[in-house]
């Protein structure tokens, strides 16, 4: 691994401030924090259940996900990670890791020493707290996918989950022409939903049928934002972004309104 050009630090900054409002002092702190990145190839292991790790780790392209095994080889995705996304950012505080994570695509990683993290703070102690919120994020996610999982059925519950990637993506400004790339394949959607692959393609299916989504290959354009939400029973308040304005709304609405 080698450090980089200031391109980490500067998503690291837009994803922070996409949660905190930072001022100039620690923008500048984020920017001179040490940073290496690492290429993975897809389905590669980045941690596993059991380690201890010194470093974090900051998606910087492509995306990761975390998820835990059943006895009998079962995978649940717990969460999907995309770019600006500290998915081991607990290993600050933890010392042993519960979890697993690993590449769903070709991506590349920064990764940034815990005791780097820790001087950053120490001298930014305002930035103790956009990490900590960071965190409650995760945590707001995660309720709102034991909801999801748990409680909708599987039509608006992925159609709920394609609006928050959107939303996720939109705001490290990933979306464009009102699509973004699919950041997970449909058997990791399946993983992610609790539906199995073959039911994850039938819906897709019928979204598209609906209108409400167009996919290609792994690109997702959306014509109706509002009429997808609707769908979905998705609201954007768990995700605590503090510009609603990152809500991805298509061109042709906002000429409607």
């Amino acid at each position: 691994m080698s450090t980089v050009n200031h391109v980490p630090n500067q998503l690291l900054t837009r994803k922070l401030e996409a949660i905190f409002a930072l001022t100039d002092d620690e923008r500048q702190g984020i920017q001179g924090l040490p940073i290496q990145i690492k290429e993975f190839k897809t389905n590669q292991a980045i941690v596993q259940e059991g380690d201890c790790p010194s470093q974090c780790c900051m998606v910087l392209e492509g995306a990761t996900c975390t998820y835990k095994m059943t006895i009998e080889g079962k995978r649940q995705i717990l969460a999907l990670h995309v770019p600006g996304d500290m998915p081991d950012l607990q290993s600050l505080h933890l010392k042993v890791l519960d979890i697993n994570i690993a590449s769903i695509s070709t991506c590349k990683l920064g990764f940034i020493q815990h005791t780097d993290l820790r001087g950053l703070c120490e001298r930014y102690p305002r930035l103790t707290a956009a990490f900590w919120r960071e965190t409650l994020v995760h945590a707001s996610i995660f309720r709102e996918w034991l909801l999801n999982n748990g409680q909708r059925e599987s039509y608006i519950r992925i159609a709920h989950l394609i609006c928050e990637l959107a939303v996720r993506l939109n705001a490290v400004g990933l979306v464009q022409d009102d699509s973004f790339k699919m950041p997970a394949t449909q058997a990791e959607l399946a993983d992610a939903t609790g539906v199995t692959p073959v039911h994850m393609n039938r819906v897709i299916k019928a979204l598209r049928a609906d209108g409400l989504i167009s996919n290609k290959q792994s690109k997702i354009t959306i014509p109706s934002w509002e009429r997808l939400k609707e769908a979905g029973e998705f609201d954007s308040l768990y995700l605590h972004l503090l510009n609603k304005a990152t809500d991805p709304v298509p061109t042709s609405e906002k000429e409607y309104h």
